[in-house]
């Protein structure tokens, strides 16, 4: 009798990658941390922060830390101001163009090659910042980005008239006993101390606000 021929079996040969198990050869570029210097300009005594951030932080939140580092509450509109750009709460009227922020992040602003730039908040009888890139370097690990490292005296507060009457309650305050003195001090409650910055509560706050 005859035996059935049996079929052999067929095992295709598994196609082999070129760039199989040798990973790609093209390593990402490091993502850069930016250290900024701020400070709020004409006052008397200085008031200034020093902020380290991520390339990749959104120009928005960049503005959330602003606010927490200077004890502001976003009551107001705000703008940054590179050359002829403006970014901040949206705008068109006129001649003026504010983009909104939410679009940007600092790698756009190409701030390795920028020496300052500045931040308006409540235009008007508000707050200018003018903030300075004092050097760059990579992203560490451990560190926790945004952070406040450095700063002098608490931050102007929030609608105390801008900068002349800023000026008038610092030199009010000093003479408690005087009717002006005490509208003052109740207005701005208990916690105001005008020569303190608190980089611990500052840096409590920055880490809530997550990536």
């Amino acid at each position: 009798a005859c035996r059935p021929r049996v079929a052999a079996l067929w095992c295709p040969t598994p196609m082999i990658s070129l760039h199989e198990g040798k990973g790609s050869k093209l390593k990402k570029p490091l993502e850069r941390a930016f250290t900024l210097r701020l400070n709020v300009v004409a006052c008397q005594p200085r008031i200034w922060r020093r902020l380290i951030v991520r390339e990749s932080m959104w120009l928005s939140r960049l503005h959330d830390t602003i606010q927490i580092a200077f004890d502001w509450f976003d009551y107001q509109t705000h703008a940054f101001n590179l050359d002829d750009l403006r970014f901040g709460n949206p705008l068109k009227r006129d001649e003026l163009t504010i983009e909104d922020d939410r679009d940007v992040t600092l790698a756009d602003l190409d701030l390795e090659h920028r020496e300052r730039f500045t931040y308006g908040y409540h235009f008007g009888d508000g707050w200018q910042i003018d903030l300075k890139v004092e050097k760059s370097g990579v992203v560490e690990k451990g560190i926790h980005y945004p952070s406040c490292t450095a700063g002098e005296r608490a931050g102007p507060p929030e609608d105390c008239g801008g900068i002349e009457a800023f000026h008038d309650m610092l030199a009010c305050i000093k003479e408690p006993n005087t009717d002006l003195g005490r509208e003052w001090l109740e207005w701005l409650g208990p916690d105001y101390v005008p020569e303190s910055c608190d980089l611990a509560r500052i840096n409590k706050a920055l880490k809530k606000l997550g990536k």
